[in-house]
């Protein structure tokens, strides 16, 4: 296997904001057809054309009115966009500005390509409209938030699919609501295991199947993505972050923020506001 790339976010414009729209033309233009690991979503929504991309080594067909979602960490290569027009949207994680997208960009069980209902593409196409003009205007006033309101609205629209198979998994999508209910103020396995009456061995073991990580890592990933997410959006500081996420005292996040992301929360909200 070729070596894989590892992108982060940066956008062409660095006083752009958290989303950025480009076309496959553009793709064309900077995509070396190799296989890539980003840390950033990437929705893509073909207008016309055929051809194919790979997601975690599944190969997908692209046709006219598909989508594609890439999540953070998934190992894709664009196989052939030679015919394809269209637009990609490449946004951070903490973009989304409403509760059902945030909570829609953490699921880890999307499907990695779906077509458009015929019926629901003008309202797509229309919400994709008004995302391009605003993600270009932003440049010129990079304080605006529309374009991750816009983004947000976007992906209401396109209503990505479940994986059957991941959703097919019970003791995950039991442990998976149990998290989203209890993240703030459980952060150990062990209560999980408990709460859901699960070995905790059964259960690290269902987490693993569905998202290839321990039941404690993806606990883990959860906190810090809401952690960027105040930190982010809400501009809290880390002392009111950690309090609304249950650590004892802000030392505690901070030390926690820090292992998990390799920065102080501090620099992290500072870094992100700079850009």
């Amino acid at each position: 296997m070729a070596a894989i790339r590892h992108m982060t976010y940066q956008p062409l414009d660095r006083g752009a904001s958290s989303v950025e729209v480009m076309t496959f033309e553009r793709l064309r233009e900077t995509n070396n057809g190799g296989t890539q690991r980003a840390d950033f979503h990437v929705l893509a929504l073909v207008d016309d054309g055929d051809g194919a991309v790979t997601v975690d080594f599944v190969s997908h067909s692209l046709s006219a009115r598909t989508a594609v979602w890439i999540p953070p960490g998934a190992v894709h290569r664009w196989d052939d966009t030679a015919r394809i027009t269209g637009h990609l949207v490449l946004f951070v994680p903490t973009a989304p500005v409403t509760r059902r997208t945030r909570e829609l960009v953490a699921s880890p069980d999307l499907v990695a390509r779906w077509p458009v209902p015929a019926e629901a593409w003008p309202f797509v196409d229309a919400a994709r409209g008004h995302l391009v003009l605003e993600a270009a205007a932003s440049a010129e006033d990079p304080s605006t938030e529309l374009p991750e309101i816009l983004l947000s609205a976007l992906l209401i629209r396109v209503e990505p699919p479940r994986s059957e198979a991941r959703s097919g998994n019970p003791t995950f999508q039991l442990f998976r609501s149990s998290v989203e209910a209890h993240f703030r103020t459980h952060h150990d396995a062990g209560f999980y295991a408990a709460k859901l009456g699960f070995a905790p061995r059964t259960l690290t073991r269902a987490v693993q199947q569905v998202t290839g990580r321990t039941a404690k890592a993806y606990i883990v990933e959860r906190i810090v993505l809401e952690a960027k997410r105040l930190l982010a959006h809400d501009r809290l500081t880390a002392a009111r972050c950690a309090s609304e996420l249950g650590f004892p005292d802000p030392s505690n996040f901070s030390l926690f923020f820090r292992n998990a992301t390799g920065v102080r929360p501090g620099a992290w909200q500072a870094a992100t506001i700079l850009d």
